[in-house]
């Protein structure tokens, strides 16, 4: 069974309906946040990025993300609007936050090692971010998000 190593809580500054998590020696990507962002699709994966779409246009969300030896055991469907799961490539073994508006983050979360990691990452909140987005304007977590990084090898 797979074991939990560390778990941090982080914040993303949403803005037009976007945020990345992203490969912290960032300089040799091939593709940085925000090019190529495509509005709609919740989580989309590129060479060292992972960009996700928000239900919300300018907001802070809440992100927990997760490093696991192993599979993570499987998140009840049922208890999130969205989930995905994708391939994530790093050099550095850390990933940082980016946002439209402010760029990357200071905070980083230190996945354990460089090298090839499969994430699954899951939200609940995007009707509240959606009406808040509609109506009044920005809100503070109510979208929230589980980022779970795990090594490639232990997919099965």
């Amino acid at each position: 069974m797979a074991e939990l190593v560390r778990r941090q809580h982080l914040n993303a500054d949403v803005g037009y309906h976007a945020f990345a998590l992203q490969e912290s020696d960032d300089a040799d990507l091939p593709v940085p946040f925000p090019d190529g962002f495509q509005r709609g699709v919740f989580l989309n994966a590129f060479p060292g990025r992972l960009d996700l779409c928000s239900a919300g246009h300018t907001h802070t969300a809440s992100v927990t993300v997760e490093a696991w030896d192993g599979l993570p055991p499987a998140q009840d469907a049922s208890g999130w609007d969205e989930q995905a799961e994708a391939d994530f490539e790093s050099s550095s073994g850390e990933v940082v936050v980016w946002s439209m508006s402010l760029g990357r983050t200071e905070e980083a979360f230190a996945l354990g090692s460089p090298g090839s990691w499969r994430v699954r990452v899951s939200c609940v909140g995007r009707a509240e971010a959606a009406a808040l987005s509609g109506g009044e304007g920005t809100g503070d977590g109510v979208e929230k998000y589980l980022a779970q990084f795990w090594p490639a090898k232990a997919r099965i």
